[in-house]
């Protein structure tokens, strides 16, 4: 598995409620994309900052999200160049199913 770190700063700061109805708008892209298993969105506490925490199958299906169109998107709709960040995930602990997931090498 592969966790990507997306981190973007916005034009102007936003409230948590403005911060909500962006990432609500951009759900649906996120739920049909191939090897993701889940995504977090992050805004900062002064609401200048998003991010987003992906867990993926495999770094070919992130790198395909994450490719030149989705950050010339990001650069062009927030005026900001996004930094990714990619971190192997060798084991998660989700304490909602009570599992402990390891990855097979």
């Amino acid at each position: 598995m592969i966790t990507v770190i997306s981190e973007f700063r916005l034009p102007e700061p936003v409230t948590k409620e403005q911060g909500q109805a962006l990432f609500l708008g951009s759900a649906p892209k996120y739920q049909q994309a191939d090897g993701l298993i889940r995504k977090y969105y992050l805004l900062s506490e002064d609401g200048s900052t998003v991010s987003g925490v992906y867990l993926w199958d495999n770094r070919p299906a992130a790198e395909a999200m994450f490719d030149a169109g989705w950050k010339a998107f990001i650069q062009e709709k927030y005026g900001s160049e996004p930094k990714v960040t990619y971190f192997d995930t060798p084991v998660v602990v989700d304490n909602v199913t009570n599992e402990v997931v390891e990855v097979e090498y």
